[in-house]
């Protein structure tokens, strides 16, 4: 029974130090995940995924959207020229957006997790926050801010596209459909010159007919439509993504500038409660010299 006792007791005290580990890896794993910029982890996922299927998608519907030109429109070489060169031009910058927006990203998630860990640092000790710290929120809110304009014009100049596919789609669909009442199919036509995409003396210019179905058809026409809507859709997660980020540094920028008046005004009532003791202390002493 005396050999039993002390194994138990080694035991208990096993297990007590185990409960004692799991509770401080929990307590660890709670504290590192309050810790988390939860709405900047958003907002930078959906920043990723919008950038990504804009620049993925809009990169392979300019490609397809030249080709389809050459196939079907603009037989020339010389005659889209300028617009191969435009697509290419294009093609570069969809490189940097997406490069540039990648790192931005993370820059922005950094900043988040820099500001939640500031926060609770102000809330649970006597960390001050520094004005370059503040100015730093404020630039990158100012950036966020011209970068929502930007993609916005973005968004915008990649419906035109969707717009034009569009329009051809239904033109097809309306010549296919059974119901139409056509007697003349090749009169009607899509002249892609009088959009400005090729110049007014490329050949053929417009197709027309069956020629126009046919177009619509083809895997380059179906293949670019559809992307181009993809990538309009991508435009308009980064747009969000960004006011996003916008609504987020405000409202840290707030934060901050309200901690940092917190902390002044607990510092102004420290040093005069300070003084008004020691003003206490000296009237006690002068009275107790002056009974003395």
């Amino acid at each position: 029974m005396d050999g039993t006792k002390p194994a138990m007791e080694s035991n208990a005290e096993e297990t007590q130090d185990e409960g004692q580990e799991s509770k401080g890896c929990f307590e660890c794993c709670i504290k590192c995940l309050g810790g988390v910029p939860y709405a900047s982890l958003v907002a930078t996922m959906l920043c990723f995924s919008g950038v990504a299927l804009f620049c993925g998608c809009g990169h392979v519907a300019l490609t397809g959207t030249l080709t389809m030109l050459e196939n079907h429109f603009s037989r020339i070489t010389s005659d889209h020229a300028t617009l191969a060169a435009v697509i290419q031009i294009f093609q570069y910058v969809i490189y940097g957006i997406a490069s540039f927006f990648f790192v931005y990203a993370i820059l922005l998630l950094g900043e988040g997790f820099y500001t939640t860990s500031t926060i609770k640092k102000e809330l649970q000790s006597d960390f001050k926050t520094t004005i370059c710290g503040r100015c730093i929120t404020a630039f990158f809110m100012f950036l966020t801010y011209i970068f929502a304009l930007v993609f916005i014009a973005i968004f915008c100049f990649t419906a035109i596209p969707v717009f034009l596919f569009f329009n051809m789609w239904n033109t097809c669909a309306a010549m296919r459909s059974p119901d139409s009442n056509i007697t003349y199919p090749d009169s009607i036509c899509v002249d892609v010159r009088q959009y400005g995409v090729i110049p007014l003396n490329a050949t053929p210019g417009k197709a027309c007919g069956t020629t126009l179905t046919d177009i619509c058809s083809t895997s380059e026409f179906y293949l670019s439509y559809h992307l181009y809507i993809v990538a309009l859709a991508g435009a308009g997660a980064t747009v969000i993504a960004l006011i996003h980020y916008l609504m987020i540094l405000a409202a840290n920028w707030a934060y901050l500038k309200t901690a940092a008046s917190t902390h002044d005004y607990q510092d102004i009532k420290t040093k005069d409660d300070q003084d008004l003791e020691a003003e206490a202390r000296s009237k006690d002493g002068q009275n107790s010299s002056s009974y003395s």
